[in-house]
């Protein structure tokens, strides 16, 4: 944001210097000191609630991550293999089911030979 170098702070030292008294000037650098400590705790307050705030996103990541887990295990444990083989194998052996034989009702079978 602000981009001071060594070089620029010299020039506003020396500003200062000119354009405030001389028995003015502890009191300016004191509210100065003030407003910088100001300035840095409420940046440190800013950067704590921030990785505060990332914290718990991530734990909300991991949470759903580790519930998504739980609920794949629990469709994992209720499939059974051998009970699907099992009634796989017990249709099998019943087979389809027995159809009756139909007699044919046709009038030639039952008039017998005709000369």
């Amino acid at each position: 944001m602000f981009d001071f170098d060594a070089g620029k702070l010299i020039v506003i030292g020396i500003v200062a210097l000119v354009a405030i008294p001389s028995k003015d000037l502890p009191r300016v650098l004191r509210q100065l000191g003030q407003w910088t400590a100001q300035a840095r705790r409420m940046a440190a307050e800013f950067q704590s609630q921030l990785m505060e705030a990332i914290r718990e996103a991530d734990l909300d990541d991991a949470t759903r991550d580790v519930r998504s887990a739980l609920d794949g295990a629990k469709q994992a444990a209720s499939f059974d293999p051998l009970s699907a083989a099992k009634q796989e194998i017990d249709s099998a052996l019943q087979g389809p089911p027995a159809e009756t034989p139909k007699k044919p009702e046709s009038a030639g079978e039952n008039a017998g030979p005709s000369a």
